[in-house]
């Protein structure tokens, strides 16, 4: 394994090995205004949401590595302490990126993107009508992390209104993942987005007490077909099946043609038990998962 010094790093080198590792981020796509009128668009993605009550987003106008600069973004938030934070889908996302350019103070970038200004009801920036969602912020405070290139300047806003587009809701009235169609910064040039064909839903272990990867058998926990996701999965079910649960699944149809063809060969039958858990795993089948590597 690669151990790096950070210190041994310039900005430049470091940013690029934190940027690829932690990701995707989420991009805040923040609109600000100066005591001059002046509107300013641009997208960060040192971003996300630290608390519900107060409903607050934090994002980082980072100082420019080639120079030291500091950003239009964090000079207006300095002078007119509100901002709209609007979420970037997909269908925006090249317009979003043209508007990172580095115009002159003054230019709107809502115009060189292309993007329709919506004016907000609480504050003063405009909201990006495109964005599936646009937050109405002020600015409770900024955190200056240093004067050297590339320190951050947290900005902690807090949400006043939220604007959701409605073809993005699902018939309960709430956000449907699959709809909103986000996208998010990686390293680099790359992105990722976010469609329905790679969501996927892992179990909160919030309701109950998981038994523990600890608790399994040894022969589980070091299985050579189950992976740490698949451990985990079993380890997330609250107790062990009794004896008599373990001892009916063998009635199983899949279940008996594995333990059937597999008569007198103790090893092949734990790396097939093993497979055939893997496969009702993949399909949200654990608890009798759990009761076929028990066998």
């Amino acid at each position: 394994m690669l151990t790096i010094d950070t210190s041994e790093l310039t900005p430049v080198q470091l940013q690029n090995y934190m940027q690829y590792a932690v990701a995707p981020r989420p991009i805040c796509f923040a609109t600000t205004i100066d005591k001059a009128g002046n509107i300013n668009l641009s997208p960060f993605s040192f971003f996300n949401m630290f608390s519900t009550n107060p409903p607050l987003c934090v994002f980082s106008p980072a100082r420019r590595v080639r120079d030291n600069t500091t950003k239009h973004t964090l000079e207006n938030v300095l002078e007119v302490k509100e901002c709209v934070i609007n979420i970037v889908n997909y269908p925006m996302v090249q317009q979003m990126s043209l508007a990172s350019t580095e115009y002159a103070k003054g230019v709107n970038e809502f115009e060189k993107a292309g993007f329709t200004m919506l004016p907000s009801k609480l504050v003063k920036p405009p909201r990006v009508a495109e964005a599936p969602v646009q937050m109405e912020c002020t600015i409770r405070e900024v955190i200056h992390l240093g004067e050297n290139p590339g320190a951050g300047n947290l900005i902690l806003a807090e949400v006043k209104l939220i604007h959701i587009n409605e073809e993005i809701l699902d018939e309960d009235g709430k956000i449907d993942q699959a709809k909103i169609d986000l996208v998010a910064r990686l390293g680099g040039d790359w992105y990722c987005r976010v469609t329905a064909e790679n969501l996927f839903k892992v179990a909160k272990p919030l309701s109950r007490l998981g038994i523990g990867v600890d608790a399994l058998p040894k022969a589980v926990r070091y299985s050579k077909v189950l992976t740490g996701n698949d451990l985990g999965m079993l380890g997330n079910i609250e107790k062990l099946p009794a004896d008599e649960e373990i001892d009916a699944i063998r009635t199983d149809a899949e279940v008996k043609e594995v333990l059937d063809a597999t008569i007198g060969d103790a090893n092949n039958r734990e790396r097939e038990l093993h497979e055939l858990a893997k496969q009702w795993l993949s399909k949200g089948n654990v608890e009798d998962a759990l009761k076929v590597v028990l066998l």
